[in-house]
């Protein structure tokens, strides 16, 4: 699709090892990608990395805590080592602890920010230092309708989200000038195990699928240099527009 070839080209993308993340990964592989996984489960991203490899694409696995500035850090420093360059970061660990905010526990809700929106700053600061330096490159955030609406039960999740769509307005503008490109999608409700445990009352057959998602990542990537999206919604088609 898309007419996408990205052969040669360096890729991480965090949370790869289920969901949006590995259908993102396995995407990119398709098309060419050296694709560097990334979550804190290994037996997860190995079993994603082994997947890509069997079906003749390029992928290795290495274990970091998004949160964590050493490990994010030591994360790009192998990047850097192992390959010299980066093309493209998606930030897609994310992680939802949901409930009334008046019983909400603050652990939760730090946790809820520190994955979403610390995660999205810090591998975003590590791999501009290497985008900058190539005058290119590409951030694609994957945030949530979350992050434009507010629902009940996700003030956690949404204010985490909002901040990623802060993160990524001010990225693009402060980035334009070397030539990278800095966007965010914002699905609605996705066929994920978050989504089936924080609103159980949607009915499974109509969520978007993870590869919805990696569709919208592909159309991207695809576009040309003269080209650029600020942000992509997409909606379940069931339910409401704005």
């Amino acid at each position: 699709m898309f007419g996408l070839d990205l052969t040669g080209k360096i890729a991480v993308v965090t949370g790869s090892g289920r969901g949006i993340g590995k259908q993102i990964a396995v995407m990119l592989a398709e098309h060419g990608a050296n694709v560097v996984l990334t979550a804190r489960t290994d037996a997860e991203i190995q079993k994603v990395r082994q997947e890509i490899c069997d079906a003749g694409g390029s992928a290795v696995a290495k274990v970091a805590d998004v949160t964590s500035e050493a490990a994010v850090a030591a994360l790009f420093a192998y990047v850097a080592s192992e390959f010299g360059m980066l093309d493209i970061l998606v930030n897609n660990a994310g992680v939802g602890l949901f409930g009334p905010l008046a019983e909400m526990r603050a652990e939760d809700f730090d946790a809820t920010v520190a994955v979403n929106m610390r995660g999205t700053f810090l591998c975003s600061q590590q791999a501009l230092r290497m985008m900058i330096r190539a005058c290119g490159g590409y951030i694609i955030n994957i945030a949530s309708i979350v992050g434009l609406r507010g629902y009940p039960d996700q003030a956690a999740y949404s204010a985490a989200k909002h901040g990623v769509m802060g993160l990524t307005k001010s990225l693009a503008a402060e980035t334009q000038k070397y030539g990278i490109r800095v966007s965010a999608i914002l699905p609605g409700g996705v066929d994920t195990d978050m989504v089936r445990r924080s609103r159980p009352d949607l009915d499974v057959s109509e969520l978007l699928h993870p590869s919805d998602v990696a569709q919208a990542v592909e159309y991207l990537l695809s576009l040309s240099d003269r080209a650029s999206v600020d942000e992509i919604y997409i909606r379940r088609r069931n339910s409401k527009p704005f």
